[in-house]
């Protein structure tokens, strides 16, 4: 039996990183933000890995998150809904 190293299934800041592109002005779509991470030195930032993260099929690492924040100019505590303000 294979056991499970993640205590939580998937992510819990899916929903935040699509709302994020949407609050961009204009709305970011996928391939833009994983362009714009790539530009901050993350190359390997997919639009693939974006849907996953919002498709809450794949965790998300600190670092990851970090660069997420950064990127759509809200904070990590968002992100994981600790907060209300973005």
């Amino acid at each position: 039996m294979t056991k499970n190293m993640f205590i939580v299934k998937g992510n819990i800041c899916a929903d935040r990183v699509r709302l994020g592109r949407a609050l961009q002005k204009p709305p970011l779509t996928q391939e833009e933000l994983a362009k714009k991470i790539q530009f901050m030195g993350v190359e390997d930032m997919t639009k693939l890995i974006i849907s996953r993260i919002e498709k809450n099929q794949r965790h998300v690492c600190d670092a990851e998150l970090h660069i997420l924040a950064k990127a759509l100019n809200v904070s990590m505590e968002w992100l994981v809904g600790d907060t209300d303000t973005p």
